[in-house]
């Protein structure tokens, strides 16, 4: 099966600044894909290279087997993409800024495919609204809408939920993940690192254009972090010396790093052992943002 899109060694600079520096990237069909990095990272420059807003220096783009630069047509029927920011023109309704992306891409008659997205994004009751009247979070769903309505395959998430809503959120998230589930490959990129971790199976994080960690979202929290023990002691007592040595004191925790469940036990036997009382103990799980900050900082390894 041909991936969704397949990236090689792709480079771009602006003005002497390298934005993509020799990327490598494949995703599967059906897959959800988190596209994870800071600021100036490189994730929009690649997605509008992707899109073919702009051209790459080097390396070839695909969509779903076609070239970007020379299946352009294909490539971008394949693909829908929601942008970061808020583009709209303020002079349509709703469902005629729908009906005429549709026609960018030689649609006619589109319309019961309209309302289905429009029904499953809360928008129903907004079709026959002029899009300059609507809220932020309501011109980010038209934005989702119109990246769906030509039915691609792919679809690339560009910082979706960045300043909306609880509600739209969740509507969002439940939409995506139907789609995800009928077969459509998502890509995800956000600041929202909890969104990543709980819908991407699959995760590559960029750095100054390049590509320093890609694996799946589990492995790179048993690669990258570790389980953490937090005690508070009776009376503000100091940890016996033997362990003392592994933590980390924060406000009136401990903090110990916990590589496997089964060194717990051995850990709290020497707090006993010395006489210490725990009067609270909690086992904290890694999450992607503890990832994410040491990979940023080390550089990782994909």
């Amino acid at each position: 099966m041909i991936p969704a899109i397949r990236v090689r060694q792709v480079t771009k600079s602006f003005s002497g600044l390298q934005a993509l520096a020799g990327i490598d990237l494949e995703i599967g069909q059906g897959e959800f894909f988190g596209l994870l990095g800071p600021n100036g990272a490189g994730k929009t420059t690649l997605i509008s290279a992707l899109a073919g807003l702009i051209r790459a220096d080097g390396g070839t783009l695909e969509v779903m087997g076609h070239d970007v630069r020379t299946d352009y047509r294909n490539a971008r029927r394949k693909l829908g993409v929601v942008p970061q920011e808020l583009v709209f023109d303020p002079f349509f309704t709703v469902r005629e800024t729908l009906r005429i992306q549709s026609g960018y891409f030689g649609i006619r008659n589109n319309d019961a495919w309209i309302d289905e997205i429009l029904s499953n994004l809360d928008l129903a009751d907004r079709a026959d609204a002029s899009m300059r009247a609507l809220s932020g979070g309501m011109k980010r769903r038209v934005l989702v809408a119109q990246a769906l309505v030509h039915r691609p395959p792919v679809i690339i998430l560009d910082e979706p939920t960045a300043g909306v809503d609880v509600e739209l959120r969740q509507t969002l998230w439940r939409f995506v993940r139907r789609l995800n589930e009928d077969g459509h490959t998502i890509v995800l990129t956000t600041h929202y690192l909890e969104e990543a971790e709980n819908f991407c199976a699959r995760i590559a994080m960029l750095k100054a254009g390049r590509v320093v960690a890609l694996d799946s979202t589990p492995n790179l929290l048993r690669r990258f972090s570790a389980h953490t023990v937090r005690l508070r002691l009776q009376g503000d007592a100091a940890l016996p010396a033997g362990v003392a040595g592994q933590v980390e004191r924060k406000g009136s925790y401990w903090s110990l790093p916990l590589d496997r469940y089964d060194d717990l036990e051995p850990i709290l036997a020497r707090v006993r052992a010395a006489g210490c009382l725990i009067e609270e103990l909690e086992i904290v799980k890694p999450d992607l943002e503890d990832v994410f900050v040491k990979v940023m900082n080390q550089g990782g390894q994909p």
